[in-house]
């Protein structure tokens, strides 16, 4: 019974504190577009990146002065 007294208002804060987070998110505008993003995913690019900046490879300076990638 003495355990109530303390569960009882911690689960009240815990939900206060739970809708608080969701509002603020909600007002910052974190759900105003769920659609928009998974349609980028499916959108193919077609402009490829140049093969110097695929995969975080870096050529070295002598090879970017001479033109070979």
């Amino acid at each position: 019974m003495e355990a109530l007294f303390l569960l009882i208002p911690l689960s009240v804060a815990m939900v206060f504190a739970a809708l608080w987070i969701f509002f603020r998110a909600s007002d910052d505008g974190q759900f105003d577009d769920l659609v928009g993003p998974a349609y980028r995913v499916l959108q193919d690019d077609d402009h490829p990146a140049p093969p110097h900046t695929q995969h975080g490879f870096r050529p070295s300076p002598e090879r970017r002065e001479s033109g070979r990638f």
